[in-house]
C-alpha cells in the first residue's frame, strides 16, 4: 500500500513543474528518527528509513512504499518493524488495488489485501478483501482514494483554501475509509538542501492531517500528520504524530521517474 511496475524506461529529462496536482513521478527516500515521546511513553528512542515511489502506469498510478523502524523501549528491549505498502488506482478514481505486508522482527504480522471498486465519482462503492479474511464491505459515498486526495488537496492549496476535509480509503488496514481534515498553511521555503528538479521552485505548502476513525471515537483522531508537499506531490518532508510518540522523516534522495507516454 501488486501492480504493474511504474516505470521501466528509466528516469525522465528534468522539466518545468506544472499546474498543482500535476504530479511528477518520483522515488524517495527518507530518514526517520525519533522527534520527541511523552513521559508516560514507553518509547525511548525511533530510528530508520523510509522509501516511496509514486509512479505513473498510463490509465493508473502506481505507488510502492516500505517503513523500517527500529523500536527501542524504555526497559532495554527493541522491536524491528518493516512495513511494505503497494498500491494501483485508476486515474478516473474508481479503482483501487492495495497490498500491505507488516512483519516485526522478521516474522509475519498482518497483511492486508485486496480491491475497492467506485461506480461513479461522488457514489458509493465496495472494497473486497482477501485477506486478512474474504470479506466484502461498502465504501462510502464520497470517498476518495489516495492519489486522487493528493491532488484534489494540492488544487485546494493552490486555490488559496486553507481547510479541507474528506472520505480517504487507502487499504492500510482493514478498518474502512478515514476522515481526513487537512489545514493548509501559506506557502514556505523549502528546507532540504538536496538539489533536483523536482524540487525547483523552491517552496511547499505545509499540511496538517488528521486521521479520524470512522467506527471510533471522531473526537479523537488515530494519528495526525505535518507533510510539506510540493505542487508536484513531491512530499520534502513530514512529521508524524502517534500520540506518544512523534517521528521525523528527513529527505535524503529524490529521484525523478519516466512518465508513461500514454
Amino acid at each position: 500500500m501488486a501492480p504493474p511496475p511504474a516505470a521501466a524506461a528509466g528516469p525522465a529529462a528534468p522539466s518545468a513543474p506544472g499546474a498543482p496536482g500535476d504530479i511528477a513521478p518520483h522515488r524517495a527516500a527518507y530518514k526517520l528518527s525519533l522527534h520527541s515521546a511523552r513521559s508516560s511513553s514507553q518509547i525511548a528512542d525511533v530510528k530508520g528509513a523510509m522509501s516511496f515511489e509514486w509512479g505513473d502506469a498510463c490509465d493508473g498510478w502506481t505507488t510502492e512504499q516500505r517503513f523500517q523502524l527500529n523500536f527501542v523501549y524504555a526497559e532495554g528491549a527493541s522491536d524491528e518493524m518493516t512495513t511494505t505498502y503497494a498500491t494501483w488506482e485508476a486515474k478516473d478514481g474508481r479503482r483501487y488495488r492495495f497490498n500491505v505486508r507488516k512483519l516485526v522482527n522478521g516474522e509475519a504480522d498482518e497483511e492486508v489485501r485486496g480491491d475497492a471498486r467506485i461506480d461513479q465519482p461522488g457514489s458509493a462503492g465496495e472494497v473486497v478483501y482477501a485477506k486478512p479474511e474474504p470479506r466484502k464491505e461498502k465504501l462510502p459515498a464520497g470517498a476518495l482514494f489516495p492519489s486522487a486526495h493528493t491532488i484534489a488537496l494540492l488544487q485546494k492549496a493552490a486555490a488559496g483554501e486553507r481547510f479541507y476535509s474528506e472520505l480517504v480509503f487507502d487499504g492500510a488496514d482493514d478498518k474502512g475509509a478515514a476522515q481526513v481534515s487537512a489545514v493548509i498553511a501559506k506557502q514556505a521555503a523549502l528546507g532540504s538542501k538536496l538539489t533536483s528538479p523536482l524540487l525547483s521552485g523552491g517552496k511547499a505548502w505545509p499540511v496538517r492531517m488528521a486521521f479520524f476513525p470512522m467506527d471510533g471515537d471522531s473526537s479523537q483522531p488515530d494519528y495526525e500528520m505535518t507533510v510539506r508537499l510540493l505542487g508536484n506531490g513531491v512530499a520534502e518532508g513530514m512529521r508524524i504524530d502517534y500520540g506518544d510518540f512523534v517521528i521525523d522523516a528527513v529527505l535524503e534522495k529524490l529521484e525523478p521517474l519516466a512518465k508513461s507516454g500514454c
